[in-house]
């Protein structure tokens, strides 16, 4: 299992999704989210092998938790 630090956004793409946009500049769909775009988190999880899924914005992340960062829900 990895972590992963950066902040929530909301993608339209699709019908609309989350991603995790990481301090490193990567890009990841989150497989669940629960907190509002805007979120500095830090996410565990697997990055799912497989390739693109049906959003096509980049790998996703198989959460097992998220902890909001610096007090923010």
């Amino acid at each position: 299992m990895a972590t992963f630090t950066g902040t929530v956004r909301k993608n339209d793409l699709e019908g609309g999704f989350h991603e995790l946009v990481t301090d490193k500049g990567d890009v990841y769909r989150l497989s669940k989210c629960s907190v509002k775009a805007g979120a500095r988190v830090k996410v565990e999880g697997n990055v799912e092998s497989g390739g693109f899924g049906i959003h096509m914005s980049g790998p996703s992340i198989a959460v097992k938790s998220i902890e909001v960062l610096g007090g923010q829900s």
